[in-house]
């Protein structure tokens, strides 16, 4: 039997590597093995892929030195970043940077790339219709990522641009709320648009849909969905799931600006970016493409079924 195939797994215990690291682990007869690459290989997610099958690695992504260790004789490798884990572009660009570099030193044969639109690109600093933020960001936790694709020129990449995680429902606070008159509410600011989301377990399941198709993906940008739905479609999705009313309600993105939480400007611009330009963000991200990637892709119908007792509803 010929020897798997390594792909190197960034972030293995998070959402998105997590995904691919048990896609990969669940293939039994695939040519692709994992080594899950994470900063505390001793933790207990990381015992735990250790327990699946994983080669759990450890490597930090501020290290380079430690990258290229853990990308050593690697067939393929994720690479993604998290901006939520200290909210600055700028150090997600290192670490992008250092992910590449170590790619290529490393003779990385397919990589695959979490990233995201530059939104700069459409709308400039001086575009008044979206605050600038961090003195040169539109949307922060997009633009550093974007702002990162020149550095994966150099080595075959697979540029993988995800959609909102249904997940937020759950741990970001972002499900229904019980409103004054004891109802649900479901508030988000889609300024009329629809919005494309997907099971953040997926994500992973796609990436290793790439991997599989070998070559045939390298060097373009593809978007991922599980389903494309307004906020009244969610709401009545909701509503039938949960067996409770749940209206929608669209909330201006001014306002959502100003909910003071950590990331919400960022995040209300990055709904108004979303509402601007929305025929064109929806269609980069292809839902029956994705199902070719991942043919057990969840719907939110599926999705809100298996996880509507995690969601919170207070």
């Amino acid at each position: 039997m010929a020897e798997k195939k390594v792909i190197a797994v960034i972030g293995a215990t998070g959402a998105q590597g997590g995904g691919l690291v048990r896609a990969i682990l669940a293939d039994r007869s695939g040519a692709f093995s994992a080594r899950a690459i994470t900063r505390h290989p001793d933790s207990e997610k990381g015992r735990e892929l250790g327990k699946l099958g994983a080669e759990v690695v450890g490597a930090d992504a501020d290290d380079p030195a430690t990258l290229e260790r853990a990308f050593a004789g690697a067939h393929g490798a994720f690479c993604v970043t998290n901006f939520w884990e200290h909210y600055s572009p700028e150090r997600e660009v290192a670490q992008a940077t250092a992910m590449a570099d170590a790619a290529k030193s490393s003779g990385v044969s397919h990589v695959v790339w979490s990233t995201l639109e530059d939104t700069r690109r459409r709308l400039p600093l001086s575009d008044p219709r979206l605050p600038t933020l961090k003195e040169k960001y539109k949307v922060p936790h997009f633009d550093g990522k974007g702002e990162a694709d020149p550095a994966f020129a150099s080595v075959p990449t697979t540029y993988l641009l995800a959609a909102f995680y249904w997940d937020n429902f759950i741990g970001f606070g972002m499900g229904p709320k019980k409103g004054p008159d004891g109802n649900l509410v479901l508030a988000m600011p889609l300024g009329g648009g629809k919005l494309p989301g997907i099971a953040a377990g997926d994500i992973g399941k796609c990436a290793y849909g790439i991997f599989r198709r070998g070559k045939e993906l390298v060097g373009k940008r593809v978007g991922i969905a599980g389903e494309i739905l307004s906020g009244e479609e969610m709401a009545a999705k909701f509503s039938h799931v949960l067996g409770r009313k749940v209206s929608f309600f669209d909330v201006p993105f001014d306002t959502y600006r100003g909910y003071g939480f950590p990331g919400a400007d960022d995040l209300g611009n990055m709904f108004q970016y979303q509402a601007i330009f929305n025929a064109e963000f929806l269609e980069s991200r292809d839902v029956a493409f994705s199902r070719s990637l991942d043919p057990e892709l969840q719907s939110f119908d599926t999705w809100l079924e298996r996880n509507k007792g995690k969601i919170p509803l207070e």
